[in-house]
C-alpha cells in the first residue's frame, strides 16, 4: 500500500543543510546518535528534547504574542523551519490554532501580504509566464505533488480582489489538508495565478508583490488558464486541482469547462455546498423535520449560494423527488431583490432558481412572503440578518435555521449572540467564521462553524487514496452525510450541528472511505474495495511524528 513517507529514512542532506530543510528538520529533537552520524554535533544545543516538549515551547511562545496576526507570523515561521513540529502543534491544539492559520486571521494576513512577506511558499504563475507555464511548474522541488490549490485572487473570502496577496488562501487551505486529513506536506502545492488586479489600493502600493496592472479578461485569460490545466496535468498527472476564490464570473465557467476533463473541483461552489448541506441535515436531526419539507431563502446569489442550493437539490432528488420540485424549494435574494422569472437582468447561474413570483425588493419582504424554514447568508455583507428578520423567521418556525456563512467574522450577516437572543434561544445557528459559545436564559449554546474544512480535506484524502480520476457531485453528497452522521447525541443535545473539531481527522478518514466507494462505483478508480477500507485509510494518513534517521 502506498504510504506518504516511511518512519525510518536516510536523509538526503547532512549538517546545516539538514537543519535548514523544513521537511527533514527535527531541531533539538535530533538524538545523540543522529547528531553523530549526520554531522550535527555542535550545531545544536546539547540537550536532546522530545517533540512533545517542543510543542509545549511552541504553545508558550504562541500564547505570549500580542495579537492574532503576530501569532500567524510566528506559526508561519515555524512551518518554514520545521514542518513536522508545526503540524504536531496544529493537530494537538487544532481548535486553538486553526483560526490562526486560516479564517478569520488569514483574511487579515492576505490584506497585508506584501507588507508581512517573509519567505516564498508555493508557485506564482503570471501573465508574463504565458507559453512557459510548464517550465514554472517544473521548478517545484517536489515531484510527488498530489493536491494543488490554485487562486487568481479576485474574490478572497469576503474581502474582494486582493490579487497576488491572496496567496495566503492556498497556503492556508493546504495546511488544513495536512492537519485535518493527513496528506503529507510535500504532496501539497499552493499556486497563485497573477493576471493583475483591479484593486486601486494595491496598484498604488509600492510593497504590493504582484503585477501592477489591471486584470486580464476575455480570451487571453481563458488561454492562460487552459495552459495551466494542460501543464499541471502533464507535470503532476496524479494531482487533484482545487479552485479557490475565483470570482463568480470565472468560477462557474472553469468548473463547467474542466470538471469532466481532469480531477478538479471548486471549493467555493461544491465544498461550501456540501458543508452547508451537512449543517442542514444536522439541524433537521435536532428539529425532527424532513429535508424534502424545507423551504430555503438565500441572501447572495453567487457561487457559494448556488453551490449550496445545488447540493441541497441533489440531496432532495436522491430522495426520489424531481429536480424541478427540489429547485422550487430554494429562493434567492440578490442586490436587486428577489430572484424571479419576472426580472430580465439575471445571469445564467441564477436562472435555475428563478421562479415565477411578483418582484420583492428586500430580504425582509421575502422572508415575510415566502416564510422559509431556513435562512442562508452568503452575501459578504455584514448585519443583513436584522432583529426584525430573525423574529419574523421565529414566528413561523419552532427552530428557525439561521446560517450566517459570510467570511471573515466582520462580514457575518449576524452574530451567534444576536441569532440566539432575537429568536429567544430557538434558532439553530451556523456561521462561516467561529463564534464563542453563547449564554442565554440559563442555557449554553454552541454555534456551529460551517467551515469547508469538514469537507475538502476528506475529499482530497479519498481521491488520493483511491487514485480517482474525477471528483463528482455524488462524492460531495456522501461527504455531507458523513459529517452529519458523525455528530454524537451529546453534541446534538448541546446544539452543535458540526462535529467537534478535535475529531476532524476521523471525520476526514470516513469521508475518504465514502469517496473511495463512490469512485469505484462510478468507474473513476481501478482500486479494489477492501474489507478493511477505513483502517487502511487511517494507516495511509500522514502522522507528524518525527521519523528516525539512520
Amino acid at each position: 500500500m502506498e504510504r506518504p513517507m516511511p518512519k525510518k529514512i536516510v536523509p538526503s542532506e547532512r549538517g546545516v543543510k539538514l537543519i535548514h530543510n523544513p521537511v527533514l528538520n527535527k531541531g533539538t529533537a535530533f538524538t545523540a546518535d543522529e547528531r553523530k552520524i549526520l554531522g550535527l554535533r555542535g550545531l545544536l544545543p546539547p540537550r536532546v528534547t522530545t517533540q512533545e516538549l517542543q510543542v509545549k515551547r511552541v504553545m508558550a511562545n504562541l500564547r505570549s504574542k500580542s495579537d492574532d496576526l503576530e501569532r500567524y507570523l510566528y506559526l508561519t515561521a515555524l512551518q518554514d523551519r520545521n514542518e513536522n513540529l508545526f503540524y504536531k502543534a496544529v493537530t494537538t491544539h487544532l481548535a486553538e490554532i486553526m483560526p490562526l492559520i486560516y479564517t478569520p486571521t488569514v483574511g487579515q494576513a492576505c490584506q497585508l501580504f506584501g507588507h508581512i512577506y517573509r519567505r516564498s511558499r508555493g508557485l506564482y504563475i503570471s501573465v508574463e509566464d504565458k507559453g512557459a507555464v510548464e517550465e514554472v511548474l517544473l521548478n517545484w522541488p517536489h515531484r510527488n505533488a498530489r493536491v494543488i490549490v490554485v487562486t487568481d485572487g479576485e474574490r478572497i473570502l469576503g474581502l474582494g480582489d486582493l490579487g497576488t496577496d491572496g496567496m495566503g488562501i492556498p497556503i492556508g487551505k493546504l495546511s488544513l489538508y495536512t492537519a485535518c486529513a493527513g496528506i503529507h506536506p510535500t504532496q501539497c502545492l499552493p499556486i497563485t495565478i497573477d493576471v493583475g488586479t483591479n484593486n486601486e489600493r494595491l496598484l498604488e502600493d509600492p510593497l504590493y508583490l504582484g503585477l501592477q496592472q489591471n486584470r486580464l479578461r476575455g480570451e487571453a485569460y481563458k488561454e492562460l488558464l487552459e495552459e495551466f490545466f494542460t501543464a499541471a496535468n502533464k507535470v503532476f498527472p496524479q494531482a487533484l486541482i482545487q479552485l479557490e476564490d475565483f470570482a463568480t464570473r470565472n468560477a462557474f465557467g472553469l468548473l463547467g469547462e474542466y470538471r469532466d476533463k481532469t480531477c478538479m473541483f471548486n471549493d467555493d461552489i461544491q465544498g461550501t455546498g456540501s458543508v452547508a448541506l451537512a449543517g442542514l441535515l444536522s439541524a433537521l436531526r435536532i428539529s425532527g423535520q424532513r429535508l424534502e419539507d424545507q423551504k430555503l431563502v438565500f441572501l447572495g446569489a453567487g457561487e457559494a449560494g448556488v453551490g449550496i442550493a445545488d447540493s441541497i437539490v441533489d440531496a432532495i432528488v436522491d430522495l426520489g423527488i424531481s429536480p424541478e420540485k427540489a429547485r422550487s424549494q430554494c429562493w434567492f435574494v440578490d442586490s436587486q431583490g428577489l430572484v424571479c422569472k419576472e426580472r430580465k437582468d439575471l445571469k445564467a447561474h441564477k436562472l435555475p432558481y428563478a421562479h415565477h413570483h411578483a418582484p420583492l425588493a428586500t430580504l425582509l419582504d421575502t422572508v415575510k412572503t415566502i416564510q422559509p424554514t431556513a435562512l442562508i447568508g452568503v452575501s459578504g455583507q455584514p448585519k443583513q440578518f436584522t432583529e426584525e428578520i430573525i423574529k419574523e423567521m421565529s414566528k413561523h418556525n419552532e427552530h428557525p435555521i439561521i446560517f450566517a456563512l459570510s467570511n471573515p467574522t466582520s462580514k457575518s450577516e449576524c452574530t451567534a449572540e444576536e441569532a440566539y437572543r432575537w429568536s429567544q434561544g430557538q434558532a439553530i445557528f451556523a456561521s462561516g467564521s467561529p463564534f464563542d459559545p453563547v449564554e442565554f436564559n440559563g442555557k449554553t449554546f454552541y454555534p456551529g462553524q460551517g467551515n469547508n474544512v469538514y469537507i475538502f480535506p476528506g475529499i482530497g484524502l479519498g481521491v488520493l487514496y483511491s487514485h480517482s480520476r474525477r471528483i463528482t457531485d455524488r462524492m460531495f453528497l456522501e461527504a455531507a452525510r458523513v459529517v452529519s452522521q458523525s455528530l454524537t447525541q451529546a453534541e446534538l443535545e448541546r446544539g452543535q450541528i458540526y462535529p467537534s473539531i478535535e475529531n476532524i481527522r476521523e471525520v476526514s478518514a470516513r469521508i475518504a472511505a465514502a469517496v473511495t466507494k463512490v469512485a469505484i462505483e462510478e468507474g473513476h478508480s481501478d482500486k479494489v474495495l477492501s474489507d478493511n477500507l477505513l483502517e487502511e485509510i487511517r494507516a495511509y494518513m500522514y502522522d507528524p511524528q518525527y521519523p528516525e534517521y539512520r
